[in-house]
């Protein structure tokens, strides 16, 4: 009896099938990167959430500003007269006050 011969494990893969491989390797790496994407994308937007600042700020009479900064849920205007006024972001009430005292 004749043993039949062994066959080539290293067949050409057909064109169609290499083309759907490539083609799923893209598509998987297009999937990714666009989840990836929107996931940064939800994080930026919600990561700087803060309460809204006021439209206007009331200072008491006679106060110019002269500086502004911010928190995560307060605000402060340095005035002219060398004070620093602390206010509720959410509320817009004054919170602190503090008087600034020069160097000698």
């Amino acid at each position: 009896m004749v043993s039949p011969e062994p066959e080539d494990d290293n067949l050409p893969e057909p064109a169609g099938l290499r083309f759907l491989r490539v083609l799923v390797t893209v598509l998987t790496v297009v999937m990714i990167a666009g989840i990836v994407g929107i996931l940064g994308l939800i994080w930026h937007r919600y990561s700087n959430a803060r309460a809204p600042l006021p439209e206007v700020i009331t200072l008491p009479d006679g106060t110019t500003a002269t500086a502004y900064t911010q928190g995560s849920d307060w605000y402060a205007v340095v005035t002219g007269d060398d004070r620093i006024l602390i206010f509720d972001r959410g509320t817009g009430k004054l919170r602190q006050e503090m008087r600034i005292e020069t160097a000698e």
